[in-house]
């Protein structure tokens, strides 16, 4: 009989936060700077990611009070329309989360998939 364990994949999620607790930034943010990146634009960004522009809006200026500086630097509208960059911590927040991805998903992946063995069994 099989188990229905075996149906069942374990997943894992990384994020930085605060000393009281309160989450920062994620894999989540991760997506949306990296869009940010390929697109140069913000309003592409979360359009591409189907997310919401005030909340997401919001969430990051938030984030930015926290950190104390800027991920993105806007360039308003005018005859080209405007523009966006990743600041230069937002630049090493995108590398440091690709590093541990390329790093330790591999490993977490192959102890995951361990556990679901011992599950299973």
């Amino acid at each position: 009989m099989e188990s229905s364990f075996s149906k069942l994949n374990f997943k894992y999620k990384i994020w930085l936060e605060t000393d009281d607790g309160k989450g920062v930034l994620g894999d989540g943010k991760y997506k949306l700077l990296k869009t940010i990146e390929e697109t140069g634009s913000l309003k592409l960004a979360i359009e591409k990611l189907g997310l919401s522009y005030r909340k997401t809006w919001d969430n990051l200026k938030k984030i930015e009070e926290i950190l104390g500086f800027e991920l993105i630097e806007r360039q308003r509208g005018g005859a080209a329309g405007g523009r966006s960059e990743l600041s230069e911590q937002g630049k090493r927040y995108i590398e440091v989360f690709e590093k541990f991805h390329s790093q330790y998903d591999p490993l977490i992946q192959k102890y995951m998939q361990d556990l679901k063995n011992d599950l299973v069994k």
